[in-house]
C-alpha cells in the first residue's frame, strides 16, 4: 500500500462529490488533498471520467508540481494547485470546476455582489473575479501563472486567503480552497449556489442594492465570529 494512501482516499472521495453536487460535467474539474508534513498532494488524473476513478488512480505531486507517485498524468491544473499550496501554508484542499453559474460570472469578468444573507454566511465581501490573464502570462507557463494570478489579485484587493476561500478567474472559472479537501468542496458548492442566486436576483431586479453592512456583520459573525452560535 502506498505511504500516501490516506490523501489518495481523501482526494478520491472529494472528487466524487463534484458530480454528485452538480459541479462538473464530463471531466471539467478536479480536487486535490494535501499532506503538509510530507510536502505533497494527491490530485485527480487528467481527463479520466469520474466513473473510472479509484483511490489508486490519484496522482501524488510535490509542491513544485513534480509527480512523486502515479502512472497517470495529473490534472492539467496541477501547477496552479502546486503554486497555491507552496505559498498558502494553511490550506489542505483545492477545488477547480467549471460549474455553470460561477463560470458565467467569471466569463462576465464580474465580482459576485453580496446581495443576501446566504452570501454573508460565508463571506463579508463580494466574491472577487481576477481580471483575464495578460498575454505574456498566457504564453508562458499558463497553469503556473494562474496560481499567481489568483494570489496577486487577492493581495491587490487586500483579501486574506484564510478568510476569502473562493475566487473567479476572469474568462476562465472558479477556484476554491480550505483547510481540508472536504471544506474546499463545500466552498465550491456554496460559490455555485451564491452565483446562481445573484444571477436570478439581478433578473428580478436590475437595480438591486447590496446587502446592508449590519446584516453582513450579523450573519457572518453568528457563524464565524468569537461569539458564533450557529450549529451544535
Amino acid at each position: 500500500m502506498s505511504q500516501y494512501q490516506h490523501i489518495k482516499e481523501t482526494a478520491y472521495q472529494a472528487n466524487m462529490q463534484l458530480p454528485k453536487l452538480g459541479l462538473v460535467l464530463f471531466t471539467f474539474g478536479n480536487v486535490s488533498a494535501a499532506d503538509r508534513e510530507a510536502g505533497v498532494f494527491a490530485i485527480k488524473p487528467s481527463g479520466v471520467p469520474y466513473d473510472d476513478l479509484s483511490p489508486d488512480k490519484m496522482v501524488i505531486v510535490d509542491f513544485e508540481g513534480k509527480t512523486v507517485e502515479g502512472n497517470l498524468r495529473p490534472s492539467s491544473d496541477t501547477q496552479t494547485h502546486a503554486v497555491l499550496y507552496k505559498h498558502w501554508e494553511n490550506i489542505g484542499g483545492i477545488v477547480h470546476t467549471h460549474s455553470t453559474y460561477a463560470t458565467a460570472w467569471a466569463q462576465s469578468q464580474r465580482d459576485i455582489p453580496i446581495y443576501g444573507t446566504t452570501h454573508a454566511d460565508h463571506n463579508t465581501v463580494d466574491i472577487p473575479c481576477a481580471p483575464p490573464m495578460a498575454d505574456a502570462m498566457i504564453q508562458g507557463d499558463y497553469e503556473y501563472q494562474t496560481g499567481f494570478q489568483i494570489m496577486d489579485y487577492l493581495k491587490e484587493k487586500n483579501m486574506s486567503y484564510k478568510e476569502v476561500e473562493m475566487v473567479l478567474v476572469g474568462n476562465h472559472a472558479p477556484f476554491t480552497w480550505g483547510k481540508t479537501a472536504e471544506k474546499a468542496v463545500y466552498n465550491s458548492a456554496v460559490l455555485e449556489e451564491v452565483a446562481r442566486m445573484a444571477y436570478i436576483t439581478e433578473q428580478i431586479r436590475s437595480d438591486v442594492p447590496r446587502l446592508k453592512d449590519s446584516l453582513i456583520k450579523k450573519h457572518y459573525e453568528r457563524k464565524h465570529g468569537p461569539h458564533s452560535y450557529y450549529g451544535q
